[in-house]
């Protein structure tokens, strides 16, 4: 199978829109999108699925030395779909630093499962989200450079509506993302989200959450650049 043939099967069989809404894309940003994608849910799966700590650490340092050998005149990165992470680096220019943030994000995953406020919080969505928004418009093209703001804060908004989506099954799995200050302040427990108890507290807890997300997607489509 080409290395264009892995990243793609790779996002199509993770069963994401993102597969059908790249295919208008013309084939060079279309592969690169694949590349970024299969990237992501590869370095995701190996802090999500992973038992073994001590081998999910030493699988997010082996992309972390890919990343480099991305940058590195003549170096080859070993991870196929790193090859073609690569191609898109050369004809694209991906930041490094988000690359890399993307990679601490799931590094963090491993090193905590809660938060203590919405401000510790932040550099996590910053790594998982708003990183790879930042790849994804060097790939779309842009000339204003407030689409870089743009990008942040989508993803931070993003981020936070995934936070909501998936409460209940994060907590099942053993990290809780909404903030213990915030679960304090609105009377609801650990316990509450992982046995789905979803009374009037819980309600209250997600409308601050939500609040929360709409204010970034406002800041988000301010900073979205003038046609």
């Amino acid at each position: 199978m080409s290395l264009t043939g892995l990243s793609s099967r790779v996002t199509r069989k993770s069963r994401s829109n993102f597969y059908y809404a790249f295919l208008a894309l013309p084939r060079a940003r279309r592969e690169a999108l694949y590349a970024v994608y299969a990237f992501c849910r590869t370095v995701d799966d190996i802090a999500d699925l992973g038992t073994d700590a001590a081998a999910q650490r030493a699988g997010l340092a082996a992309w972390r030395r890919d990343i480099a050998r991305c940058y590195e005149s003549g170096a080859a990165p070993e991870h196929p779909i790193a090859r073609q992470l690569a191609g898109a680096v050369r004809e694209f220019g991906l930041p490094r630093g988000a690359l890399e943030a993307i990679v601490e994000g799931c590094e963090m995953d491993l090193q905590r499962s809660t938060y203590e406020t919405f401000e510790e919080l932040v550099p996590y969505c910053y790594r998982v989200a708003s990183a790879v928004g930042l790849c994804c418009i060097e790939i779309f093209g842009y000339t204003d450079p407030a689409a870089r703001d743009y990008a942040v804060s989508l993803g931070m908004a993003l981020q936070l509506t995934n936070i909501i989506r998936d409460v209940g099954a994060d907590a099942r799995g053993g990290r809780i993302y909404v903030p213990q200050q915030d679960l304090r302040t609105f009377g609801v427990s650990a316990e509450d989200l992982r046995a789905g108890r979803y009374g009037d507290a819980f309600v209250r807890l997600m409308t601050a959450q939500a609040a929360r997300a709409r204010e970034q997607y406002a800041t988000a489509w301010a900073a979205f650049p003038a046609a």
